[in-house]
């Protein structure tokens, strides 16, 4: 049984039905988990053998018509396609770089039965105590709360906007805020890309600096540890 048929199966019995009564018009919830799937996988990004980055952030815009009857539903809706989508996720070998979240929104341009959906990826907390099903304690990465991401040569970009290898979903951290450069020799180096509140290095603003194993870096309210892993210089 594939995950849009373990949806349907879900919803059948979901509110004694009442998804069933509210998509008798022509929105039906297949319609937007298989959406969501396109959007995942139109916007898969290959970062390294065995780790492709996927939207995890999405919403659904709806017409007027549409969002007021689904909007008793949203949140039960919501978790079942966030779900599905962790499925999804799991069958491509997609990495999540934080939880799953499906909103919805009014869009007025929209006639009855028109939706559009918009994904993107938001690093954040997931499960357990690393993100994503590609992260290794074999090569450099950044750690913070609950989450760790991989680094791929030549460079990662660290920022909020939707083209960063890290996304932080945090307002103090510009769209390209910083970057780390791993070097052919195992040495890796911190670049502020001109960020608006800049970046600090165990607790000294730099522009640019070599980065050691245990090095702290702030960008925002956000704090990452930098690990070299096994055979990086220290």
């Amino acid at each position: 049984m594939g995950v849009l048929d373990r949806f349907e199966r879900r919803l059948e019995g979901l509110v004694s039905g009442a998804f069933a009564r509210a998509f008798k018009s022509e929105v039906q919830p297949v319609e937007i988990a298989s959406a969501l799937q396109r959007e995942m996988d139109n916007h898969a990004a290959i970062v390294g053998p065995g780790r492709t980055y996927v939207p995890n952030d999405f919403v659904v815009e709806l017409g007027p018509a549409d969002h007021e009857r689904l909007a008793v539903y949203e949140e039960a809706l919501g978790n079942e396609l966030g779900s599905m989508a962790r499925e999804h996720a799991t069958e491509q070998a997609y990495t999540l770089l934080g939880p799953v979240r499906v909103g919805f929104e009014q869009d007025d341009r929209l006639e009855t039965g028109v939706f559009r959906v918009r994904g993107t990826a938001v690093a954040g907390r997931l499960p357990g105590p690393r993100a994503g099903s590609g992260a290794s304690d074999g090569g450099p990465r950044l750690e913070t709360s609950g989450a760790t991401f991989v680094l791929s040569p030549p460079t990662t970009v660290i920022g909020r906007g939707s083209e960063a290898g890290i996304r932080l979903d945090d307002p103090g951290v510009s769209r390209r805020h910083a970057e780390v450069r791993l070097g052919n020799g195992g040495e890796a180096r911190l670049h502020d890309l001109g960020s608006t509140n800049g970046t600090t290095l165990d607790g000294h603003p730099v522009s640019e600096a070599a980065l050691y194993d245990g090095a702290e870096i702030v960008v925002g309210r956000t704090r990452l540890v930098f690990r070299h892993g096994e055979g990086g210089a220290q």
